[in-house]
This record gives C-alpha cells, structure tokens and sequence, in this order.
C-alpha cells in the first residue's frame, strides 16, 4: 500500500478540518478516499472522492482503507464497531465512547490487531507535557505527593452550544465539559499520573449556560500510596486558567498555560531533610529553573501522521484507542459520584453508570434555542494552539 485511503464520517467543525490539512497534503501518504455526512451538506468532492449519506454504505463501499470517525459522541461506538468488523483501520474523535460500557464494547470488537486503532489525543505531541511525562517517568522528582489541575480556559458561550442541537444534552452529547472539552486533559492526567483507585466529584449542571449538563466541575483523585489530586475545570470562567502542580518529593513543578515549566527543586529531598533537620521550622534549600520546551507539536497533525505511518510503516502509536476508556472512567465516575453523592472505586462498574445516563436522556424534557452555526473549522482549532 502505497497510500492510505481514508473517508472521514461527519463533516461539521472538527471533520472539515482534517479534511482540509489532508488535502493539503500535510499528511503523507494520507488521502480522502471518501466522505460521509448524514445531516449536513457534504462539501465538494475532488478527484477519486466518493460521497456518501449513509456510513455502512462508505465503510462497505471499497473506496477506503480507514475510517476517521467525527460525528456526535454516541455514534462513536456503533460506527467503530461495524469500521473495526469490517476491516478498516479506525482513527476516532475523543472520548471514543461516551461511557465506559460502550467503550468496553467498543474495544472488544479490535480483534483483528493488524488493524490500527487510534484515538485523536492530539494534546500528547504537546511538548510540554511529554517533557513532565518524561520528568515523571524517569524519577527526577520523586514520588508525587499531590497534584491540583485548575483548566478552566475552556470558555464557551450560549451560542457554542446552540449550533448544534445534540451539544449540552444528555441524550445528544452525554455531558458537558467532561466529555466534551476535558476528555485531553483527563487523558494527559491519566497519561501522566496513572489512574487514581477512587473519585469524589462535584459537579454543578447548567450553572452558566443553557444546557442541562456540568458545566462546572471540581473532582478530587485518590490513590492507594496516599496521594491526592484535584481537577478543576468549567466552560464559564473567564479569563480562565490552565495550571497544573505538582508536588513531590524532590520539589515543586508547575505548568503554565502548557507551555511554561517551573521547577523548584530541593537541594535534598523532603523525607530526607524532615528526619535529619535539627531545627523546628526549617525548610529545604531549593533552587528554581525554567525547563525550556519547543512549540506546542504537531497537535491533529501529527496523530493523523502517526496514524498513517502506523499502516505504513508499523510505527508504535502515540495514542491507542484502547487507552481512551481511561479519560471516559474518570469523566463518569466524577458524574456518577455527584449524582449518587458518594465517592465511586475504580475500577467502575460501567452498567450503572450506563443505566442513569440513558434514563437522564430518555426522560429529559430539555429544550434549548438552535442556531445555524457561523463558526468556521478554524474557529474551533483554535482552542488547541
């Protein structure tokens, strides 16, 4: 195979803009064999492009080889289901389910591992964070001890929501800011720190938009070793933050905006210098340095690069879809413990999580005012530069 073939499904804000960096040819050895949009108009095909208003029809069709699926959260499953029986590679928009139970199904059906299965976390060619990771990962700063994640500058207006009558709803998007704007951040914790053995959330639904779902959230992370976490997020504060801490063992590291590193480092690590220490209220010596990092990565890009070469080429995913169920516990459990009012034990048990979720959308008597969205494809990648 010389080239990839891929059709993308759902052509709105996200969908259109991978179409255009593929066709620009920004991605080698990707092409558009296809496109398929069921509710919109589909843009303008070009040379061997196929259209196409039904999915089966264009996973079916022989015209690809993969499949980028873009559409509303819960399609995620069935199409990637039936992409992944039929042979086609798959590359999905984060989360790639909705809840757990779904991405458990999801993830049952990649029984052919010659086929590649990807996720769009495109926040991980972020270099900012591979770089902690790496911090993390190689010891540099001793165990963690507690970390506080304040991104809340995912704000939204009424007319975000508006432009499409499934965001904001439980039946439509199956969340708010949790499953909708944090699933790159719940995925770099998760990426990062490991999972957490339990979760106490306090969400807050509708407190600044017309929607029924959180659109404020405060989450504490608890792990076995003793460490806490909290994450902070909403789409109404504004001007917003993006701040992560971490203290550990050797020091204090402290992210900016995702690009500003921050490291202050004891001279001798804190369980040391607390046992040896002569004096009452002494403190370690530290020493503070900014850690320079390069740009923000190749972002969409480069997960559509690793994608294709990952066919091509076998190179190791940078995201395995297997790898987003993570990010959907973590949105749900936060969910199911505001509303069951208790702390929830990972791992979940996705059914009952499952089984609120759908009755919340089932019974739902929502309405909200629908405008036709005006917002380009650009717009909207705009919150990732």
């Amino acid at each position: 195979m010389q080239n990839v073939r891929i059709g993308i499904v759902g052509l709105g804000n996200m969908g259109k803009a991978h179409l255009a960096n593929i066709r620009a040819g920004k991605v080698p050895g990707l092409v558009v064999g296809a496109l398929c949009e069921s509710v919109g108009t589909l843009p303008a095909l070009q040379g061997d492009e196929k259209g196409f208003t039904d999915v089966s029809a264009m996973i079916h069709s022989g015209a690809i080889d993969a499949i980028l699926i873009c559409t509303p959260h819960f399609s995620h499953t069935p199409i990637g289901i039936e992409a992944l029986k039929a042979g086609l590679h798959v590359l999905v928009e984060k989360p790639i389910s909705v809840h757990k139970a779904d991405c458990e199904r999801l993830i049952a059906a990649h029984t052919d591992k010659t086929r590649i299965f990807a996720a769009m976390f495109n926040m991980r060619t972020n270099a900012t964070f591979k770089k902690v990771k790496d911090l993390l990962d190689s010891g540099e700063l001793g165990a963690v001890r507690r970390i506080h994640w304040e991104v809340t500058n995912w704000f939204r207006t009424n007319y975000y929501y508006a432009t499409g009558g499934w965001r904001g709803t439980w039946k439509g998007e199956g969340g708010g800011v949790l499953m909708n704007q944090c699933p790159h951040n719940l995925d770099l914790f998760q990426w990062m720190f490991g999972m957490p053995q339990r979760v106490r959330g306090f969400c807050q639904f509708g407190r600044f938009h017309q929607v029924e779902v959180e659109d404020d959230v405060t989450a504490v992370f608890q792990y076995d070793n003793g460490a806490t976490a909290t994450f902070v997020t909403s789409t109404g504060e504004a001007p917003g933050l993006n701040r992560l801490e971490i203290a550990a063992e050797q020091g204090r590291l402290t992210v900016t905006d995702g690009v500003r590193i921050h490291f202050q480092r004891n001279r001798v690590p804190m369980s040391k210098f607390c046992m040896e220490a002569e004096a009452a209220f002494a403190t370690p010596e530290s020493w503070h340095m900014d850690i320079p990092v390069a740009e923000s990565g190749g972002q969409h890009i480069e997960i559509l690069q690793n994608f294709t070469n990952a066919i091509l080429k076998g190179e190791k995913l940078l995201s395995p879809a297997e790898e987003g169920i993570r990010s959907v516990e973590l949105a749900n459990a936060t969910l199911l413990s505001t509303w069951l009012d208790r702390t929830i034990e990972l791992p979940m048990q996705s059914a009952e999580y499952e089984r609120i979720l759908l009755e919340k959308g089932e019974k739902s008597t929502f309405q909200k005012t629908q405008v036709v969205a005006k917002a380009s494809a650009d717009d909207f990648a705009k919150s990732f530069r």
